[in-house]
Order: structure tokens, then C-alpha cells, then sequence
């Protein structure tokens, strides 16, 4: 019975003046309803920069050869060169902390055409490697093998959309052939890439061949386009990134203080470039989210502070006919965790039925950075279990101030 009473006084007290319980109410449900909000997007955009780079290796790195800049040994600066794949046994000789190295030729695109059939594709020349740097799903068939490579065989894997505008969904693109470059071509696998985005859609509308056969059908002698590597587990891309430089300089007859001559990019700190912003953000999110629900519980705060000193004779009452201090305290610290409470909880679930409204009806590739946000029921109500007990906190200061006056003071309070 005692606390069905002081359950009607809560409720006597927040009815009193609907429109101040309104608006102190509504700042707590604003704060916790724009935290779910941001902290949702920030997840969609974490989930489209790891769309984006699908199971990309993220311990590798490319290096490239560019016109010198600077004599050297005779040779005249703005030397065109390329890369050759012996350079690959020197940087597996001499690197050993290299875990996967595969060299890459491109040619762009180039028609490629099956009966009546024809469109431009990208043509890329891999090693088997390549495939542990960059994976991609295997649809149908299998993914280009050693024995490819040595026997320069005329086979291709396709991306899924060049099986698509070549056979359709109905025939089985499997063992047939493709014409480029005047060359047949038979079909061993379909491929789907794990990225999302524009990356995603060039590498389904691409077609790889050995890298040896693409040499030889495109009349390219022994030279490589560029070269991917990952580092071993535990150890350091960016090492293996400078020794490998170091050593393709020393090989092509290059200033080793050229630093234009050999193109690179180390993936590993991109990603960590990519992960500080993301960071960042959250960080960002957090302080504002915080500040915002904060800004709600001083609400809270004052507005207590304002029932106390309307309800001061009140209290003044009922200490002089035996309350005690404790009874009136834990009184307004209810209070005040119930409207923090109630509020919080609805402004989380409009929060998180809003990004899962978002998440239901956004394009699987609407955007290629943002992708899937969504939000931790465990941070949402690690959220409501902080607004809870700043409730609690935001109780103590009003409470203490009720039971400060003598029971007579605050009695006579209202003739003052």
C-alpha cells in the first residue's frame, strides 16, 4: 500500500504541470534518440569501408615502375622501364618475411566477343597469388592454377557480370570460349568480387588470364605491370615495402635517392588512415551524444530543484509528523530515475527503430561507403543503464535540499 501511494504521488507531481514534464522529458528523450542515431551511422559507415575492401589483404602493398627523375649510371632521367618476373625471385630471395608476391599485367579494356555478342572488358594477366592478396568468390568452375602459368594455357576466369552480357543466365559459360584480341580463350571459372561499390562492379565486369599466356598474346615479352605482396603474420608491410624499393632500384639501375621512380602503396597504412577517421568519428559521436544527453539530465536537475522549492511546506509537513530524511530523498530520487527512465526508453526505441527503418528500406548499393548501420543492444542499453544512473545523480543535489531546513522552516516557507 505504501508504495501504491508513492507511486500516485510520482504521477500527482509530473501531472501537476504536464508542460514542464513535457519539455524535461522530451530533452532526456532527445539526447538518447540522437546517441542511437549517430552511433548508427557511424556503424554504416564502418560496415561500408569493410564492404569495400571485402577480405583484402590488409598487410600488403603495390609497388609499380615510373618514368626516373634523375640520372644514374649513365642512364639519362625521365627513363621509361618496366618490372620483369625475375624480379620476383630476387624479392622472394632476398625478403623472407614475404608471405604471398604475384605480379599483374593490365590491359585495359578490349573487346571481347562470343557469336554475335561483343563488349569492352578489363584484361588482367595474375599468378595464382593474386587470388590470396585480393580473393574473390568462385561462382562456378576454379580460379587460374600453376599449371596455367608455366604452360602459358589460353584460359580465363570471368567476373560475374561479363558471364552475364556474354551467356546469360540460362547457359553455362563453363568450358566455352571467348574471343580477345583474335585469340580463343576457354572459360574455366566465373568469379563474384568481394567489394562493393565502384571497385566491386569493375572487378565483375573483368576477365583474368594467366599472366605468361597474357604476355604472349599481347606481344608484351617478360615485363610485369606491378607487383602485390603481403607480409608474413607479425610482420612489418612497410619493412618489406622499403627493401623491396631498395632492391628493384639496385636492379633497374636507379638513383636510390629517386623517389618518383618506383610508385607504391602500402594498403596496411591506409587502412590504419581509414581506422583513426573511423575512431575519430565514433569519438565524435560519443562526446556529442554524451553532451547532448547531459544538457537533458540538468534538465532534470533543475526542474527537480523547482519541485522542491514548490513542495517545500509539503516536506516540511511530513517531517514534522515523522518522516524521515531518507523517505523524503528516496522519494525525488524516484522521481527523478522515473522520468529519466521512461524518457530514455522511448527515445531509445524510436533511436533504434529509426535505423532499422533506415536499414530495411536503403539499397543493398545505394551508397558504396555506407552500408548496413545498425546498433549493439549492448551499447544501447549500456546508454539507458549511464542515462539511469546520471538520473540518480541528477536527484541528489534536489533531494539534499529538501531535507536541509529544519521541519518549522520549511513550513513557514510559504509566507515568506
Amino acid at each position: 500500500m505504501f508504495e501504491k501511494d508513492r507511486w500516485k504521488e510520482i504521477f500527482h507531481v509530473l501531472k501537476q504541470n504536464p508542460l514542464r514534464t513535457f519539455l524535461t522529458a522530451f530533452g532526456i528523450f532527445w539526447g538518447i534518440f540522437m546517441l542511437m542515431i549517430m552511433l548508427g551511422a557511424s556503424s554504416g559507415l564502418g560496415n561500408g569501408l569493410s564492404r569495400n575492401l571485402g577480405d583484402f589483404a590488409i598487410n600488403s602493398c603495390f609497388i609499380w615502375a615510373q618514368q626516373t627523375t634523375m640520372p644514374y649510371k649513365g642512364f639519362k632521367k625521365e627513363r621509361n622501364y618496366n618490372f620483369e618476373l625475375k624480379d620476383i625471385e630476387l624479392l622472394k630471395k632476398k625478403i623472407p618475411d614475404i608471405e604471398y608476391i604475384s605480379p599483374r599485367l593490365n590491359r585495359g579494356n578490349q573487346p571481347v566477343s562470343r557469336k554475335n555478342k561483343s563488349e569492352g572488358f578489363s584484361i588482367y594477366g595474375d599468378y595464382p597469388e593474386y587470388n590470396n592478396i585480393d580473393p574473390c568468390n568462385i561462382l562456378k568452375g576454379r580460379f587460374i592454377n600453376y599449371k596455367d602459368v608455366y604452360e602459358r594455357r589460353k584460359v580465363i576466369v570471368i567476373g560475374e557480370r561479363v558471364n552475364e552480357v556474354l551467356f546469360g543466365a540460362e547457359e553455362d559459360a563453363l568450358g566455352k570460349y571467348l574471343k580477345i584480341n583474335g585469340i580463343y580463350f576457354q572459360v574455366i571459372g566465373v568469379f563474384r568480387s568481394k567489394h562493393s561499390g565502384g571497385w566491386g562492379n569493375h572487378q565483375n565486369s573483368s576477365i583474368i588470364i594467366p599472366l605468361t599466356t597474357m604476355q604472349k598474346a599481347f606481344n608484351l615479352g617478360n615485363i610485369v605491370g606491378w607487383f602485390g605482396m603481403t607480409a608474413k603474420p607479425g610482420r612489418s608491410v612497410k619493412q618489406i615495402e622499403e627493401v623491396s624499393i631498395s632492391l628493384l632500384k639496385a636492379a633497374h639501375y636507379i638513383h636510390p635517392d629517386d623517389e618518383m621512380a618506383v610508385g607504391h602503396q602500402n594498403i596496411e597504412e591506409q587502412f590504419k588512415k581509414f581506422h583513426g577517421l573511423f575512431v575519430g568519428i565514433m569519438l565524435v559521436v560519443w562526446i556529442v551524444g554524451l553532451g547532448t544527453l547531459f544538457a537533458g539530465v540538468v534538465g532534470v536537475s533543475n526542474i527537480m530543484l523547482v519541485v522542491v522549492r514548490e513542495r517545500t511546506q509539503e516536506f516540511g509537513i511530513q517531517r514534522a509528523i515523522g518522516a524521515t530524511p531518507w523517505k523524503i530523498i528516496s522519494q525525488l530520487l524516484l522521481e527523478s530515475v522515473f522520468l529519466t527512465t521512461i524518457a530514455g526508453y522511448i527515445g531509445l526505441f524510436f533511436g533504434i527503430g529509426l535505423v532499422e527503418l533506415i536499414n530495411k528500406f536503403l539499397p543493398a548499393n545505394a551508397l558504396d561507403v555506407f552500408y548496413n548501420p545498425q546498433i549493439s543492444l549492448k551499447i544501447a542499453f549500456s546508454s539507458l543503464t549511464i542515462l539511469i544512473f546520471s538520473g540518480l545523480i541528477a536527484g541528489i543535489i534536489p533531494a539534499r535540499k529538501a531535507v536541509s531546513m529544519k521541519p518549522i522552516d520549511a513550513i513557514r516557507s510559504e509566507y515568506k
